[in-house]
């Protein structure tokens, strides 16, 4: 990783309330009204809590579900998946690997040409770091999942 990618107690106390409860309580914040589901800028997603990449959005897609979908993560070491048996369901809950964030959860329902999974992402979860900025916030690594044309949108 470009960078230390870790929880610390200072980065979880910056939490608003809103982003504490949902990755550190499993809150699910409300559909259409978050700050992602309609992000359609170019850059990466990275855990709020400890900075961890997550998701491009060169494979997020608009599930309609009001919240930020995305095909794959940017690297499946960065998520954990875990079986969620809260509110009488079985769900697969996502998790970030090192800050153990709650991010959302994952569905067979995506995007059968790109593998059928939707990863179903709480904006609160997510720090958005847009293509221009990757190297100055320091993952200039990331650069080459985009084209030049993506960086200018």
């Amino acid at each position: 990783m470009p960078i230390e990618c870790r929880k610390t107690d200072e980065a979880v106390s910056s939490l608003t309330p809103l982003q504490y409860q949902v990755t550190q309580e499993a809150a699910t914040e409300p559909a259409f009204r978050n700050r992602f589901w309609d992000n359609k800028s170019a850059g990466i997603y990275v855990d709020i809590v400890s900075g961890e990449p997550l998701f491009a959005s060169t494979d997020k897609y608009d599930s309609r579900s009001g919240w930020p979908s995305f095909t794959v993560p940017i690297d499946p070491a960065n998520v954990v998946l875990k079986t969620d048996r809260e509110y009488g369901m079985v769900r697969t809950e996502v998790r970030s690997a090192n800050g153990n964030s709650h991010l959302g959860h994952v569905f067979d329902d995506g995007p059968v040409e790109q593998g059928g999974l939707r990863y179903c992402i709480n904006s609160a979860a997510l720090r958005f770091i847009a293509v221009d900025d990757l190297e100055k916030e320091g993952y200039g690594d990331f650069r080459s999942l985009f084209t030049n044309e993506e960086s200018t949108r």
